[in-house]
């Protein structure tokens, strides 16, 4: 491994250790939760999928990037935008409990571990090692329709509370005094989609890094969604009306993951 990526790597190690020990008690901590039903069952999905697939995927890229894997790098620097994008949710979205300085501490070092990672990527080594048989505009095209139907339904959900001043559903069911979800999609999310989609299309070195992240963070976040509507089914707490597009985007976002990590030339060492 390049020898600037060793402060990211160090960060991450101990994301991984925290992020373990925090999914861990969100499972196990009775109490620990103040929230509705609704939004605790919410929480324990998040904490399932995390403890379960996030964790160990997050410790196998550092495995593999310390190595030398160019396409472990890409995997490791997605996994810390989940991270981020995870704990931020619990950071502003959970009411305050005991876990709240570890949530900050789990949104300060994927920050600065995400700072410290991608300004020492070597995005041109990364473009090159990728085979041109990828279907990078079938990929961009699928990050540009997630983006635009998320922005559409936050946009009107926001602009029918201006007219009418009907507060979206997933505020009221939720109980916050704001949507946690708009806030972080539209700012963690939907831009990135865009600006990964344009920049992977034309076939700029960044494009390839933040692609690599989506399609990491996207099928794994779905997934979260898909587990959580299936947790508030089982509590009689929802219909669950969601769950076909979550289970939809899941496997369409696996698609593009395997699309875009599948077809590689001769592998490249960093």
């Amino acid at each position: 491994m390049n020898k600037s990526l060793k402060p990211a790597f160090i960060l991450s190690i101990l994301i991984a250790v925290f992020s373990f020990f925090v999914s861990l008690g969100g499972l196990f901590l009775n109490g620990l939760y103040r929230d509705n039903a609704f939004v605790r069952a919410t929480w324990l999905g998040n904490d399932a999928v995390t403890l379960l697939l996030g964790v160990p995927i997050l410790a196998a890229a550092l495995f593999f990037a310390w190595r030398g894997s160019v396409k472990s790098q890409l995997i490791w620097m997605g996994m810390l935008d989940y991270m981020l994008y995870n704990y931020a949710f619990y950071l502003f979205g959970a009411t305050f409990n005991w876990f709240f300085l570890l949530y900050v501490i789990l949104v300060g070092l994927s920050i600065f571990a995400l700072i410290f990672g991608l300004s020492n990527l070597d995005a041109q080594n990364i473009r090159n090692s990728f085979s041109q048989k990828v279907p990078m505009r079938l990929i961009g095209g699928y990050f540009l329709f997630v983006a635009s139907g998320l922005g559409l339904i936050y946009f009107a959900q926001s602009i029918q509370f201006i007219l009418t001043g009907q507060v979206p559903s997933i505020v009221t069911i939720s109980g916050h005094v704001t949507n946690v979800v708009f806030a972080l999609d539209l700012t963690l999310l939907v831009p990135w989609l865009v600006l990964g989609a344009v920049w992977l299309m034309q076939h700029k070195p960044w494009g390839y890094v933040i692609a690599g992240m989506l399609c990491v963070k996207g099928p794994l976040y779905t997934l979260i969604l898909a587990v959580n509507t299936l947790l508030v089914i089982q509590r009689g707490l929802a219909d669950g009306g969601e769950l076909p597009l979550w289970i939809i985007l899941t496997g369409l976002g696996l698609i593009a993951s395997a699309l875009f990590y599948g077809e590689r030339q001769k592998p490249q060492r960093a």
